[in-house]
C-alpha cells in the first residue's frame, strides 16, 4: 500500500513537472520565433529547441526569467557565430 502511495505521489510530481516544462517551452518557442523573425533571421526549429532547452534548465536552476533568457540568448548567438 505504501509503495502505491509513493509511486502515485512521484507520478503526480513528474506529471506536474512535464506540464510545467511544456507550457514554458511553448512560450519560449513562440518568443524565440518572434525574435528571430524580427531580427530578419531565418527561423530554425532546431535553434529554437536548443535555446528553449537551455532556458528551461537555467530557469529551474536560477528561478530568474531574465538571467535564464540572457544567458541562453548569448549562448545561442555564440553558437551561431562559430
Amino acid at each position: 500500500m505504501n509503495l502505491i502511495i509513493l509511486f502515485d505521489s512521484f507520478n503526480s510530481h513528474y506529471l506536474a513537472q512535464t506540464k510545467q516544462n511544456s507550457i514554458i517551452k511553448l512560450f519560449c518557442l513562440q518568443s524565440v520565433k518572434e525574435e528571430m523573425l524580427n531580427a530578419e533571421m531565418e527561423y530554425s526549429e532546431e535553434i529554437a529547441n536548443i535555446t528553449c532547452q537551455c532556458y528551461y534548465e537555467e530557469f529551474i536552476k536560477t528561478a530568474s526569467h531574465k538571467d535564464a533568457k540572457t544567458k541562453c540568448k548569448l549562448q545561442t548567438q555564440e553558437n551561431l557565430n562559430s
